[in-house]
């Protein structure tokens, strides 16, 4: 079988740090799903308007060659306990392959690229490999009586405060940038290894910023908004 790449990921998450660990955790988190040159069809897209919600099957290419293990530590479970790979959804996989539920949100047609699909509640960052894209269909993939496991719960949230000294900067931001990275921060994206130090500040690229910030008593406080990488607007805005 040959797995051949149909597009990738422009994101509003620059890194895998401070990016969501499941998709539609953060909302207002948005992407363009740019499709390969000989994909770029009006074509093989027909239709597809009528979904609200797209499977994305992708790459976890950033690590990718660094092989699996047949067990992990979920962060749900504190970064302690081990579970079976396949009993997760860690990266470190046989096949480095995810799969996230996620919002279509439109068609753009402007531009080189087009057509692209814009993308809302995504958890994949810049440059993710895109290998299929398949419609959600609720009425047999949303199953009443499923069960959860140990991540049963959705993760609990850290309010967000937004330090005097980078106030003007979040106020300045678009509604949705500055929405995303309150949701994005709320999610506490530190390690569970090294989430203990109030002291620390922590440093995550998000809608093209470089945002800094501590966690203390459950409280995290947006201390730094700066220019970033390269900046992904999101749609309509």
């Amino acid at each position: 079988m040959e797995l051949r790449q149909i597009g990738r990921i422009e994101s509003c998450f620059g890194g895998k740090f401070g990016a969501p660990r499941q998709p539609g955790l953060c909302p207002s988190a948005w992407g363009r799903l740019v499709l390969e040159r000989e994909f770029r069809s009006a074509e093989a897209l027909r239709g597809i308007e009528g979904f609200s919600h797209l499977w994305v099957v992708f790459g976890f290419h950033e690590t990718a060659g660094r092989g699996w293990h047949p067990t992990v530590r979920p962060p749900r479970l504190g970064g302690n306990e081990r579970v079976g790979v396949f009993a997760s959804r860690s990266t470190f996989r046989p096949n480095p392959l995810g799969l996230s539920l996620v919002r279509l949100e439109g068609l753009d047609w402007q531009g080189a690229d087009a057509p692209a699909l814009l993308l809302g509640g995504i958890d994949m960052i810049e440059g993710t490999p895109v290998y299929d894209i398949k419609p959600y269909l609720p009425y047999a993939e949303a199953p009443p009586d499923a069960l959860g496991g140990y991540a049963a719960e959705a993760p609990r949230r850290l309010e967000v405060r937004i330090s005097d000294g980078c106030r003007a900067a979040y106020d300045a931001l678009p509604p949705r940038a500055a929405n995303l990275i309150a949701e994005a921060l709320a999610l506490d994206p530190r390690p569970a290894a090294g989430a203990g130090d109030p002291q620390r500040v922590h440093g995550a690229e998000l809608c093209g910023k470089n945002v800094r910030f501590s966690v203390d008593f459950g409280i995290c406080t947006v201390v730094e908004i700066a220019d970033g990488g390269r900046e992904i607007n999101a749609a309509g805005e």
